[in-house]
């Protein structure tokens, strides 16, 4: 059985019983109330950053900060839970000067995507035969040959938009708004759409259309006296010129569009999507399908990841989170199971992805379990390789470069070499499984500590157990790694950065300072420790944890039954506790209860 190093602890004998091998999960405990969190793990999932609707009720700023990417072969492995959905219908508007196509491609779309169409003529037509309000006044500038307002069209779309069948099917706005002080309206009611998109089409193509069209006054019905010609004779005898398709009318009706067009322009840029529209109607609509279709995937994506994402301001508020399932039990017996690997590699990526999230640059991660402590038994180095690489992948998925760094051999002559844990690491990296996606040697790259190691393609490092060596020390290479990296984060996994004892005693004595210095600039992010007596690595008492950025828990093992343990909370730190606090806080005293001087001291204070 491995071991790993003991901390002084100074308590009454807990007892213990044999232990099955059967792992299982310690149900949350705080004081004498537990909370039994799901036998599912509760996992947060995210994709690359998206735009987040605003129909979720947290903020952007929350859930991107503390986004966390599982990578693809964890992601099969847990269930999602889902914390809040509504789902959104997709909202579009198209713009396009007049003959541009505009109305036969709003048909085609209807058709595919079930959207409301809403026009303002067609609105305006409904109003005025309906007699509504809107509609009387609209038909006041009407008859004094004055062009509607601008208020009373926003009025009759924005009430068209909040009847039932627009909010669940979504809708289309055809050819609105077309002044800037109607998209500006639109804007203050915070009715935008998922994407805007313009038919584009030469000044000369949209003449010809409009000065060749022909209008069927029986059926209603547009043809075009080249491109689309009538069926019959009889038809054609009957077909007339609408009075404004002459092409003076027309350049006077396309120098306005554009003016318009122009002026909204700058509202919709982020969203707009220019189509060619000097093709057929099918190939036209091939693309806005095409278009349209992505941005539906795309808001499916987001609900999910919204769906999926828990607001750390909750987590903050509740020192129970909902997302962690307490403390594995059987955490002495090795080899652990694959579920208790798997939800450390879970844990340690979720406060190492938040630390970067939030800007952290210099991170360290401590986990001290005899499945991950290479230093007591060599052959857990596997573990800790899988480990490596789930966080690499993780950060590989956001679409980051990232370095994994395995320190070589220090030193000359006979002092050169190596750690012994750390030997044939590199050569286990390479020859892991990376996934199907070509990971490796694209997204992740293999290479050793110190600065000429740190290229500008790089977006992240990880160093896998970085350790000074008798005679050795790894720091100075450290240090030029992190000032080639500048701002870039740099992340060490189980660092033992220690002095050791070097011939004649020069690492103990030149510049022993500023190394220490150094070593302490880095940020621990996760830490989890086994807690044992003084001396031993059996019985497990108890547990330090920090998730980042969370506070230090401190938990007591205690036994329930034969072959049944669990963890109860017994404190919290603002920093890592000293071995006093620990061992106070198993004790039961009060934090802020003096410690009382023992032996000839403490009778000598008694008398004075």
């Amino acid at each position: 059985m491995a071991m790993i190093p003991s901390v002084t602890m100074n308590f009454p004998h807990i007892s213990t019983h044999n232990i099955s091998s059967n792992p299982i999960f310690s149900p949350i405990c705080t004081n004498n109330s537990c909370n039994y969190s799901s036998s599912s793990s509760s996992v947060p999932i995210s994709s690359n950053p998206i735009r987040l609707s605003s129909s979720i009720a947290y903020s952007e700023q929350v859930i991107m900060s503390h986004n966390v990417n599982l990578p693809t072969h964890l992601r099969k492995n847990h269930k999602i839970k889902v914390i809040c959905a509504r789902s959104e219908p997709l909202k579009v508007m198209i713009s396009g000067a007049p003959a541009s196509g505009k109305g036969t491609q709003c048909e085609l779309i209807v058709q595919k995507f079930g959207l409301v169409h809403i026009s303002t003529g067609d609105l305006l037509r409904a109003e005025l035969s309906a007699g509504t309000d809107i509609g009387n006044k609209a038909k006041e500038y009407m008859n004094a040959g004055r062009l509607v307002p601008d208020e009373i069209v926003t009025a009759m779309v924005t009430t068209r938009l909040s009847k039932e069948d627009a909010k669940e099917k979504g809708w289309l706005l055809d050819g609105f708004p077309r002044t800037l002080a109607q998209a500006e309206s639109l804007e203050r009611l915070n009715i935008r759409p998922d994407i805007y998109i313009v038919l584009d089409v030469p000044d000369e193509i949209l003449i010809d259309r409009c000065v060749g069209r022909r209008l069927d006054p029986l059926t209603g019905k547009i043809y075009h006296a080249t491109n689309f010609p009538p069926e019959t004779e009889d038809i054609k005898a009957r077909l007339i010129t609408r009075p404004d398709d002459t092409e003076e009318k027309v350049k006077s009706r396309l120098q306005i569009y554009k003016q318009n067009a122009e002026a909204i322009l700058p509202v919709y840029s982020d969203i707009m999507n220019k189509i060619d529209g000097n093709r057929g109607k099918d190939a036209v609509f091939a693309e806005i399908d095409s278009l349209l279709s992505r941005v539906q995937k795309e808001e499916q994506d987001a609900r999910k990841s919204e769906e999926s994402v828990i607001s750390s301001t909750q987590a903050d508020m509740i020192s129970l989170r909902k997302d962690w399932r307490g403390i594995p039990t059987r955490l002495n017996n090795i080899p652990h199971s694959r579920e208790i690997r798997e939800y450390f590699y879970t844990d340690v990526l979720q406060a190492t992805q938040r630390a970067v999230n939030d800007g952290k640059t210099r991170l360290k991660i401590e986990i001290n379990i005899p499945e991950l402590n290479p230093s007591m038994d060599v052959y857990r180095i596997g573990t800790l390789m899988e480990l490596i690489r789930v966080l690499a992948l993780s950060f590989a998925d956001d679409g980051k470069r990232v370095k994994v760094c395995v320190q070589g051999s220090m030193g000359e002559g006979a002092l050169a070499g190596m750690p012994l844990q750390l030997a044939g690491s590199r050569k286990i990296l390479e020859y892991m499984d990376w996934g199907d996606y070509g990971a490796l040697g694209n997204f992740v790259n293999i290479g050793s500590i110190g600065g000429k190691e740190v290229e500008k393609q790089d977006d992240l490092f990880i160093l896998v157990a970085p350790q000074n060596a008798v005679g050795n020390c790894i720091i100075d290479d450290m240090k030029a790694m992190t000032d080639a990296a500048g701002n870039r984060p740099i992340i060490l996994v189980n660092p033992k950065l220690k002095d050791l004892p070097a011939s004649s005693g020069i690492m103990q004595t030149m510049g022993r300072d500023k190394r220490l210095e150094y070593a302490a600039s880095f940020e621990i992010c996760y830490q989890f420790r086994l807690l044992y007596y003084a001396g031993t690595q059996y019985p497990i008492m108890g547990a330090l944890r920090m998730s980042y950025p969370y506070p230090y828990e401190l938990y007591k093992r205690v036994d329930e039954s034969p072959g049944k343990e669990k963890y109860i909370s017994l404190a919290t730190f603002a920093k890592r506790p000293s071995i006093d606090e620990m061992n106070d806080a198993f004790e039961g005293k009060s934090r802020n209860q003096e410690k009382k001087a023992e032996g000839f001291w403490g009778f000598l204070s008694g008398i004075l």
